[in-house]
């Protein structure tokens, strides 16, 4: 049976633009946009009135860890429950990760997370870690971009003696993306500083989490972030650099950037409202909530962020969303570097940067739209279907009220965690509506997240950007001397 819905009285916000304009969906894609929707709607179609409201694509947040085995345990939150949480905020597709073990095929990890992946409520896809280095890994990488729909690959800087790349495992996955026409990202921290630090740290009798941060400082991330970008200027890749969050970081990718190197860098929605006192606070329940990596940092670092995202030098926001209970973060008790790192964020994402930055006038609403869902529908090549509202584009949508308020709590959200970061916020700006696959799945509170109703989308290589770093290539490619 057909379904649609019409959304009337609307202002469409697209990356580039605003419209006021009303927007049909039947069976599941965008069948109009503008005044002469309703005229086409078929009989039997779903009403909803958007009079005073913004009506902007789905948000996709490209970083998630849903039902992760990480350092012991696993995420309270599973595919089924983080996505039905991203939901209610009005985020309709997430791009999580595939991290094999060490020496583990990546196509038997990939397998395994997407089993895990069918119970999804919303859309997703997935990035896959390179974590070791040998021919097989050469070659399942083609076989996941070529048969798989894969198009980006991970690459953990940190986290020495268990899924941490060194440099030559860096160059040869670089490598093998380029000739692929998938974009390396990366996770900039120096492994090897972070295990000297940590060890450091706690000789100078500092175990609870105010010592996660001192073992991280900015410049750990900084050097990291240099050293991948100049990796792949040197290849000529594309490079992604992932949960930028600290001075260093952002003005590396800056640099990069005004020489004319293709460099995007992805912010956390926590690292841009959270700072480092959380870890000084003296229940430790409350700051090992708090641990995650890179760590939270000083305010003036929060600043330099949102410049990036007002300057265009950053380009996406996520939520590294890693959802591990207080009893699960005990596991540090006696010594911060054992507490699992991560926080939750997949539900608040969105109406935390419009409180934050549209509603201060950081950001335009098309900025805001860019920033969470456009810039990583068009990097990781599934733009127009996602990220915007036109015609055959998917019909994830959300109704977005910019008079709404909602103060956020652990006791109201709907991921599994049992802690919210963004504890006692108080939002103006929140999704009253959001519809995935031309499914109203959220109205007014009302959560109608469907077990298993998320589909896995397939990424295309060779996105823009790869088109246009080969044709330079071949511009500059060095020749021989001719001698006589």
């Amino acid at each position: 049976m057909s379904q649609s819905i019409l959304i009337r009285g609307g202002t469409v916000v697209n990356a580039d633009c605003e419209t006021r304009a009303d927007v049909l969906c039947i069976d599941g894609v965008i069948a109009a946009v503008g005044e002469g929707a309703a005229a086409l709607a078929p009989a039997g179609c779903e009403v909803l009135d958007a009079s005073g409201q913004y009506v902007v694509p789905g948000g996709i947040d490209p970083h998630t860890h849903m039902q992760l085995p990480f350092m012991g345990t696993v995420t309270m939150d599973d595919f089924y429950t983080g996505t039905a949480a991203a939901l209610a905020g009005g985020t309709t597709s997430i791009i999580d990760f595939v991290i094999p073990n060490p020496q583990q095929p990546l196509m038997e990890a990939y397998r395994t997370w997407r089993e895990w992946a069918e119970k999804s409520a919303s859309d997703y896809s997935f990035h896959v870690a390179i974590t070791w280095w040998d021919e097989s890994v050469r070659h399942d990488m083609g076989t996941l971009v070529r048969e798989e729909g894969v198009n980006s690959f991970k690459h953990f800087m940190a986290y020495k003696n268990a899924i941490m790349c060194d440099d030559e495992t860096l160059v040869n996955s670089f490598r093998r993306a380029l000739e692929l026409g998938a974009m390396p990202t990366v996770h900039a921290e120096n492994g090897e500083l972070v295990y000297l630090l940590q060890q450091e740290v706690q000789k100078m009798g500092i175990t609870g989490p105010e010592g996660h941060p001192l073992s991280r400082p900015p410049m750990v991330e900084g050097e990291a972030a240099n050293r991948a970008i100049a990796i792949a200027d040197v290849l000529g890749v594309p490079i992604y650099v992932v949960h930028v969050s600290c001075i260093e970081s952002a003005e590396a990718i800056a640099r990069a950037r005004a020489r004319g190197q293709r460099v995007y860098g992805e912010v956390l929605a926590g690292h841009l409202i959270v700072d480092d006192s959380v870890y000084r606070d003296p229940d430790f329940t409350k700051a090992a909530a708090h641990v995650m990596s890179p760590p939270f940092r000083p305010k003036e670092h929060q600043e330099a962020l949102w410049r990036g995202l007002q300057s265009g030098q950053l380009h996406t926001t996520a939520t590294d969303h890693c959802t591990f209970c207080a009893e699960q973060k005990r596991a540090g008790a006696e010594n911060f570097a054992k507490i699992p790192n991560g926080t939750g964020g997949v539900e608040e994402r969105m109406a935390v940067l419009w409180t934050a930055g549209v509603n201060t006038g950081r950001l335009t609403p098309s900025e805001w739209v860019a920033i969470t869902s456009a810039n990583a529908a068009k990097l990781f090549n599934i733009y127009p279907k996602k990220g915007c509202i036109a015609v055959g584009a998917d019909a994830d949508l959300v109704l977005w009220d910019p008079a709404g308020t909602k103060t956020l709590s652990v006791k109201t959200q709907h991921s599994k965690g049992d802690y919210n970061i963004f504890e006692g916020m108080a939002l103006t700006g929140v999704p009253s509506h959001t519809i995935s696959q031309g499914r109203l799945v959220y109205a007014n509170g009302d959560l109608r997240a469907v077990r298993g109703a998320g589909r896995y989308i397939k990424r295309p290589a060779f996105g823009s950007g790869f088109a246009a770093a080969e044709k330079r290539a071949r511009e500059l490619a060095p020749t021989a001397v001719v001698r006589t």
